[in-house]
């Protein structure tokens, strides 16, 4: 089977590159703008950058923003009809991964009304029609949402999070101006800055990895191995190579898939709310050492790109070499070591059985099971 690449036609990156957003509406005969941007980043007038940027030119938008950092179904079916109202052409996704999945989930529903249910999105949906055209202004670095095809909605009833993997849902225009991610506090960068991490380790082991996306993901993680910490005090230079970052990662991921860190990680967004960014760095280095055996030489090739000096090692000390290097960095920008906060212990096998249903599990590099994944949630109490 041939190796699949897909890639927004365009994308605009440094520091002003929202200005772009007016020439191509403009350009595509645009008419008017169905904005997503969830209420945090409204209230601390971080959208205000995109609005004032679309009144200054006399171009017509309206605001949604009934948008939850792990956008539920709910979300999604009440921005499709507030779709349909606006009389907009094109949607604007302001924020971090929450509010592009949402507008990407709204914008295939108008194109395709016959997953109006929304869950009959979850895997690979046969849609036939690209979504609604979306401008994608990410304000974290981390989830690689605006050039990926994937994107992740929450069931509550049944508390767990599904995976919609569409290329009918890939951004047109993707905007990485870092001027939108510096109001992060430490702690979303911290954590948005580890999930782009994750990214790009799994998509680096993941069954389907190849070399044009290794390319890409030891390129995301020597880049977040030299500045994260940077972009965690707020230095201006680390901010910008971390938005150049995850948007590499995510140009990796979005076409190998990923693995069972994140098939871990969306159980507990679902069942406690647990920002995704945290979760993923949390079990991380755990997950790591257990897929050790099944990656061949891909751990030596991690441990150099954080810069650790491989020359004689054996095949056992590099591997744990990469380990140690991820959770040395996870504890320097103050991500918790463990889940002793967060789960249960009771719920362990409901957590476990939701993630080995997980559509991520499949990519793990090596095979699973309910009860090692068990396991390993427990090895983190």
């Amino acid at each position: 089977m041939p190796a699949r690449i897909i890639l927004n036609g365009t994308s605009y990156h440094g520091k002003g590159a929202i200005s772009a957003i007016v020439d191509e509406a403009k350009s595509r005969a645009f008419k008017k703008a169905f904005l997503c941007s969830d209420p945090d980043l409204l209230r601390f007038h971080v959208t205000d950058k995109i609005t004032a940027l679309l009144d200054a030119n006399g171009m017509a938008y309206e605001i949604y923003s009934n948008i939850k950092a792990n956008p539920s179904i709910e979300n999604v079916q009440t921005g499709v009809e507030a779709f349909k109202k606006s009389g907009a052409d094109y949607i604007i996704a302001v924020g971090g991964g929450s509010s592009i999945d949402t507008a990407k989930a709204i914008g295939i529903i108008i194109a395709n009304p016959e997953f109006e249910d929304v869950v009959s999105l979850e895997g690979v949906a046969p849609t036939k029609t690209p979504c609604v055209p979306i401008m994608a202004v990410p304000t974290t670095a981390g989830t690689g949402a605006e050039v990926t095809i994937n994107y992740v909605i929450t069931d509550p009833d049944k508390k767990r999070k599904f995976v919609c993997v569409d290329p009918h849902d890939i951004p047109v225009i993707a905007i990485i101006d870092p001027d939108m991610m510096m109001s992060m506090p430490k702690g979303l960068t911290a954590a948005t800055g580890m999930d782009a991490l994750t990214h790009a380790i799994e998509g680096l082991i993941t069954k389907a990895a190849w070399e044009m996306t290794d390319m890409f993901h030891l390129e995301a993680i020597k880049l977040i191995a030299e500045n994260l910490r940077d972009s965690v005090e707020g230095k201006e230079s680390g901010r910008a190579a971390m938005a150049l970052a995850q948007y590499i990662a995510g140009m990796g991921f979005s076409n190998v898939g990923l693995g069972i860190v994140h098939s871990m990680a969306h159980p507990l967004g679902a069942v406690y709310n647990t920002p995704h960014g945290v979760a993923n760095a949390i079990i991380l280095p755990t997950v790591m050492a257990y897929n050790a055996p099944a990656t061949g030489s891909k751990y030596r090739l991690i441990a150099q790109a954080f810069g650790v000096d491989t020359t004689g090692m054996s095949e056992e000390q590099y591997r744990q070499a990469a380990v140690d290097a991820v959770r040395k960095l996870a504890q320097d920008v103050g991500i918790p070591a463990d889940l002793k906060e967060i789960v249960k212990p009771e719920d362990v096998q409901f957590l476990a059985e939701s993630a080995f249903a997980d559509v991520c599990t499949g990519g793990n590099p090596r095979d699973t099971s309910v009860e090692e994944i068990a396991e390993l949630y427990r090895s983190l109490l």
